[in-house]
């Protein structure tokens, strides 16, 4: 099943994405810095949804609070607490 997470206070405006029993199949972004974006669809795809979060949650970014791969750990937390 496809997820679209619309994030909050980034160049990137909207993630969409797939998980499979754990992994997260496809990342694709609209949006941001592409090629940075495009590094790190490349590197989350075909990791378990757990290590992801673990490795990007917390980044900030230009003084923000936030960052593109930060609001992909956001996405990815609000769909694993959906789905329990």
């Amino acid at each position: 099943m496809q997820h679209t997470y619309k994030t909050q206070d980034v160049c990137c405006g909207e993630m969409l994405f797939v998980i499979e029993d754990g992994i997260l199949m496809t990342l694709t972004t609209e949006g941001g810095c592409a090629g940075n974006l495009q590094g790190i669809c490349r590197l989350v795809e075909g990791m378990p949804v757990e290590k992801v979060i673990a490795c990007l949650e917390g980044i900030s970014c230009d003084g923000k609070d936030t960052s593109c791969p930060d609001q992909l750990a956001k996405a990815l937390k609000e769909v694993c607490t959906q789905t329990k």
